[in-house]
């Protein structure tokens, strides 16, 4: 009778180790408020087990035309599992304090239909946890529209500068990569 007994926990427990192979990485923890709506982005739940690119945005930066890029690169990989994921922030004082002057440059301006959150902060001791991850693991925003592509399991594969923009052949490489990573 205890050989069996050993023999169901032996097997409950190879059981149980899957389930833990799934838990949110420590780059998803943690919600955030969508823009202009009163929905709640939970990070874990929309991006865990999906490539993604993170970009920390900005209405009145030079580099704001990249969100016709962003938009183009989602609608060519969203259908692989690819995820973009943008985040106002003005920590380099070049985005609105109104999240609908922010709302209307991605959605009417440049046709955005991936998810943004509410401004945040993405550098120093305030950072949104996700940004504090990425910077552990590559480095910080050091301007806006920095991009950091981020495989399935919650690890960053690269991150590009502002200057790259989303049909540069490294950043569509590590997108790319990113993508096999769920496989």
């Amino acid at each position: 009778m205890w050989r069996f007994t050993l023999l169901v926990v032996a097997l409950l427990s190879t059981w149980v180790i899957p389930a833990q192979a799934d838990e949110c990485p420590a780059l998803l923890q943690g919600e955030v408020q969508k823009l202009r709506s009163e929905e709640r982005i939970d990070l874990c739940a929309q991006f865990a087990g999906k490539p993604l690119v993170v970009v920390n945005t900005a209405s009145f930066c030079g580099f704001t035309p990249q969100f016709k890029g962003l938009e183009v690169l989602y609608q060519r990989y969203k259908a692989q599992g690819l995820q973009v994921f943008g985040v106002p922030s003005d920590d380099f004082r070049q985005e609105s304090d109104n999240s609908e002057e922010t709302a209307k440059v991605c959605y009417v301006n440049y046709g955005v239909t991936f998810p943004m959150s509410e401004t945040q902060r993405v550098t120093g001791s305030e950072a949104l946890p996700l940004f504090k991850e990425l910077a552990a693991q590559s480095q910080a925003p050091r301007w806006n529209f920095s991009k950091y592509v981020i495989d399935a399991k919650g690890k960053v594969i690269a991150s590009f500068p502002s200057s790259t923009t989303p049909d540069d052949p490294a950043f569509l490489a590590a997108v790319e990569q990113a993508i096999a990573s769920q496989r």
